[in-house]
C-alpha cells in the first residue's frame, strides 16, 4: 500500500466532505489534518507529500467521519477563532460565530467615557464577548452571567487564557440575578430562535449548540423582554445596551425596549447585510 501522505489524506477527506455537501471541504480537511498530525499549516504547505504516520492517519479519519456527520470543526477541535483570538468551546456553550463580531465592533466604536469602564455580559456562554472587549480595553472591568455553571467554567478558562480573569467576575444566575451595581455597557447575544424553527436549523447548529442557547421562546423574543425589563435599573448615566438579534427582528426588539424607556440609538449590519446588533440608551 502506498504510504499515507498529507496530500493523499486531504484529498480523501475532501471527497468525503464534498459528498456530504460541505462547502468548506478543503479548509476543513487541512485543519483536521493539522490537528490529528500535530502539524502547522506551514509544514503541510511546504511539503504536501510528507509522510503521515499510521496513528495520525487513523486519528484524522476519525475526525473526518465526525465532520462528515456535520459536526462543526470548532466542536471537533474544541476551539473557535473569534475576533482575532482563540476561544475554547465545549458542548456546554454556543459556538461563537462571525455574526457576533458585529456586536464587538459596535461596542468598540462606543468606547466607554473616561473613568467609566464597567461591562456586563448577560448569558456569557464561552465568554467570547466580554473577554474580547476586556482584552481590547485593559483598564475596563466586567461581570459575566450565565444560567449554566458548565458554561461559566468555560468562560473562566477563556478569561484566564487571555489574561483578563483578574478584571471579570462570574455570576451563576439567569440574566440579572445576582448582579449588583451599574454598568456603562450591557451586552448580550441571547437566544433568539423561535422554538418552532429550531427543528429546521442546519444540523451543525441544531445538533451541536446547547438548546437553551438557541431557544428564544414561541416568538424568539423572550430573552429580549427579560433584558429590557432589567437593563434600565443597571445602566450607569450615559450607559448603553447592545444586543445581537436575529434577521428581521429589529422592529420587534426596538418596540420591546422602547416600552421600558430605552431608545434605539444605532443599528449595525453583519456581513450578510442583516441588522445584527442594536444599541439602546435611556432617554
Amino acid at each position: 500500500m502506498p504510504p499515507e501522505t498529507a496530500r493523499r489524506l486531504i484529498a480523501e477527506a475532501r471527497r468525503s466532505f464534498e459528498a456530504a455537501a460541505i462547502a468548506t471541504a478543503a479548509l476543513d480537511a487541512r485543519l483536521l489534518l493539522q490537528h490529528a498530525a500535530h502539524l502547522a499549516h506551514e509544514e503541510i504547505a511546504a511539503d504536501a507529500d510528507r509522510a503521515i504516520d499510521a496513528a495520525a492517519a487513523q486519528r484524522f479519519r476519525a475526525l473526518v467521519a465526525r465532520r462528515a456527520a456535520r459536526e462543526p470543526v470548532s466542536r471537533i477541535l474544541g476551539e473557535r477563532e473569534f475576533h482575532g483570538r482563540g476561544f475554547e468551546v465545549t458542548p456546554a456553550v454556543l459556538d461563537p460565530r462571525p455574526d457576533t463580531e458585529t456586536l464587538i465592533d459596535a461596542a468598540l466604536a462606543r468606547r466607554p467615557r473616561p473613568g467609566a469602564k464597567r461591562l456586563l455580559d448577560l448569558g456569557t456562554g464561552s465568554g467570547a464577548i466580554i473577554v474580547s472587549l476586556l482584552a481590547e480595553w485593559p483598564d475596563a472591568t466586567g461581570v459575566a452571567t450565565d444560567l449554566s455553571a458548565a458554561a461559566l467554567a468555560v468562560a473562566e478558562r477563556n478569561a484566564g487564557r487571555h489574561k483578563v480573569n483578574g478584571r471579570v467576575g462570574f455570576v451563576h444566575g439567569n440574566w440579572f440575578e445576582g448582579v449588583a451595581g451599574h454598568f456603562d455597557l450591557i451586552l448580550s447575544n441571547p437566544p433568539y430562535i423561535p422554538l418552532g424553527e429550531i427543528a429546521g436549523l442546519a444540523a451543525d447548529v441544531r445538533d451541536f449548540d446547547p438548546p437553551r442557547a438557541l431557544d428564544g421562546g414561541p416568538d424568539g423574543l423572550e430573552a429580549f423582554r427579560r433584558i429590557a425589563a432589567g437593563a434600565g435599573g443597571h445602566l450607569a448615566p450615559g450607559g448603553v445596551v447592545l444586543v445581537e438579534i436575529g434577521a428581521g427582528q429589529s422592529a420587534a426588539v426596538e418596540a420591546i425596549f422602547a416600552a421600558t424607556g430605552l431608545t434605539c440609538q444605532g443599528r449595525a449590519r453583519d456581513l450578510g447585510g442583516h441588522i445584527r446588533c442594536l444599541t439602546f440608551y435611556k432617554a
